[in-house]
């Protein structure tokens, strides 16, 4: 499987660095993000999962610890909107150019505002989907934030 991806050309292109590391996906797995932290022999506060989410019908990619929840209001809050839902898989897939189980937070097809879990700033390096799945993307936090544009707000629970 080809390792080079829009998101590990975007990274590239940014001249941030990164690792790629490779799992076996498991596409009956309960919990994918989990599943992934658990492939890698990770801590799942350090493997981020990314979803797409409607902010008063705006689109905004979150980006969370796999083993944490999205608190809606909260994420609504930080966004400066007042009602979030979840974006179809159909449309989420449309949006970024990614399969579900493989949606990367980095060159999507269309750059929507990003919000990341303030939490994941307290890691030393993170994991996000390297848009393939079963590859995943380490990196800093901070250069996730510079690559994505991200805000850092605490919209987890």
């Amino acid at each position: 499987m080809a390792r080079e991806t829009p998101a590990t050309r975007a990274l590239a292109g940014a001249v941030i660095a990164f690792t790629i590391h490779e799992y076996d996906y498991d596409p009956a797995a309960e919990r994918i993000g989990l599943h992934a932290a658990e492939a890698l022999g990770e801590d799942p506060a350090r493997v981020l999962k990314t979803l797409m989410t409607k902010v008063d019908g705006r689109p905004v990619c979150v980006i969370l610890p796999s083993d944490r929840e999205v608190a809606m209001k909260a994420l609504a809050v930080a966004a400066g909107g007042k009602s979030v839902t979840m974006m179809v898989p159909a449309d989420a897939e449309r949006m970024t150019g990614y399969k579900v189980g493989g949606i990367s937070p980095l060159g999507q097809r269309r750059r929507v505002p990003t919000i990341m879990d303030a939490a994941a700033l307290d890691q030393p390096h993170i994991y996000v989907n390297g848009g393939r799945r079963g590859l995943q993307i380490r990196l800093s936090p901070a250069d996730l934030m510079q690559a994505t544009g991200a805000l850092a707000a605490p919209i987890s629970s």
